[in-house]
């Protein structure tokens, strides 16, 4: 099956990424549904996670909220691993057109990839609900930009992370971006999702390329309609594929 992905990847030279949570585990980052996941854990908060990441939640108790995402969806230690750095490296070559994940963890960026559409956001970026006005993340994780754990902009208005919360729409721009890459796109491979989360799932049905490529260790909903099926770290495929 490498070899099988390595012809691919070589004869074409416009190939999209569709990537979920399993990119980063590698990189020692928590997915959300899996056994080990998130969503699993139950919370010293005594509501779930889906609470506590509503966009009601946060405006109604931005303490609790910023207490739990700090702690389970910032992680500043986390580097690239080998998925990252492969896509970056194809990128480099001229072979992919663009990443569409569902991550928030800026990872691809960090790795070298330039084409990213981040369809649930990023926790790098943060903007005040008062004044518009953005901030790194250095600047949210700083205490003395903060009361009780709450950033605040000099303007005084409630900073809020541009990562999608319960009860938020996606980007439409970013939504129209990623569907006219994989509509585009010659060779589609997904890569660690299970393609449960929506509507971001459903945008690998507007594929109508030559090559549907799968790698993930649990089933998908498309294993059936795939041309090639790998059941391994995503990172330990793309590493040895692109640069074994």
């Amino acid at each position: 099956m490498y070899d099988e992905l390595k012809k691919i990847i070589n004869e074409s030279d416009n190939i999209v990424f569709f990537g979920g949570a399993g990119v980063s585990t590698e990189s020692g980052i928590p997915d959300f549904r899996s056994e080990k996941g998130l969503y699993k854990a139950r919370t010293e908060y005594g509501r779930s996670p889906e609470e506590l990441l509503d966009t009601d939640f946060f405006y109604h108790d931005p303490k609790t909220f910023y207490d739990y995402y700090k702690k389970n969806l910032i992680a500043t230690w986390a580097k690239p691993n080998d998925a990252h750095r492969a896509l970056a490296e194809l990128e480099k070559r001229g072979k992919l057109r663009a990443v569409v994940t569902q991550n928030i963890d800026g990872l691809h960026q960090m790795a070298g990839s330039e084409t990213v559409y981040e369809l649930h956001g990023s926790v790098l970026r943060n903007r005040c609900t008062r004044c518009g006005r953005k901030f790194d993340l250095d600047y949210i994780m700083d205490e003395k930009n903060c009361r009780d754990g709450v950033p605040y902009c000099p303007c005084g208005g409630l900073i809020k992370p541009e990562v999608v919360l319960y009860g938020e729409s996606l980007d439409e721009q970013c939504i129209r971006s990623s569907i006219r890459a994989i509509q585009e796109a010659d060779v589609l491979i997904i890569g660690g999702t299970s393609l449960v989360v929506y509507p971001a799932a459903g945008f690998v049905h507007y594929f109508n390329g030559s090559k549907l490529v799968v790698i993930n260790l649990s089933d998908t909903g498309i294993d059936d309609s795939a041309d090639v099926v790998i059941r391994d770290p995503i990172g330990k495929v793309l590493g040895e594929v692109v640069f074994g």
